[in-house]
């Protein structure tokens, strides 16, 4: 059996978060679409072009490394995305979805910013500092875009809060008709 080294695991991250992008670019256009705001449209349409830009850093650090980045699948995007679906399928209106589709969408954030922490101390600690250079650019990003996201949901959040609100008290304020009941005397 032969025994695993730090770079066996940083070569495997790096492989588990290209597959990781390749997945979001597959994604984020959906998730755009789902949207009511524009603003997050248009932050979903920036991040797809940053995301296509990650994919390209992780290739330009296996071609240095002389590897393939082929050859693992993300399971962890692969659930977080599935999750995310199952949000954009539910009968969700305006800024409650936007709110649900933000919320799917810092999960993701939050999976990247620990994978690319974790792939950026493996390259430095290798000696790999164009790797970790590039690595630490992608991370910065990515938390930039939790960031930008979290911004958003503030505005986005109250306000579907307050239309749900609105929509629950026009319900409650319906006058109830009342129906004969059969047999009876009215």
């Amino acid at each position: 059996m032969k025994t695993a080294t730090l770079k066996d695991v940083y070569m495997d991250e790096l492989r588990d978060l290209y597959s990781a992008e390749q997945q979001l670019v597959k994604a984020l256009p959906k998730m755009a679409k789902a949207t009511t705001s524009e603003d997050l449209r248009q932050g979903f349409e920036e991040h797809l072009e940053q995301t296509k830009g990650h994919a390209r850093r992780l290739e330009q650090i296996f071609q240095a490394l002389g590897e393939s980045a082929k050859g693992k699948k993300c399971k962890g995007i692969e659930g977080i995305v599935a999750e995310g679906a199952e949000v954009m399928s539910q009968d969700y209106d305006g800024e409650v979805m936007d709110a649900a589709i933000i919320s799917a969408a810092q999960r993701v954030e939050h999976y990247e910013i620990a994978a690319y922490g974790s792939v950026h101390a493996y390259a430095t600690i290798l000696g790999e500092t164009d790797a970790a250079d590039l690595l630490e650019q992608t991370l910065n990003e990515e938390k930039e875009t939790d960031q930008k996201l979290t911004d958003l949901s503030e505005s986005i959040n109250e306000e579907a809060n307050r239309t749900t609100r609105t929509a629950t008290a026009q319900k409650e304020e319906r006058p109830k008709h009342r129906t004969a009941k059969a047999g009876s005397n009215r």
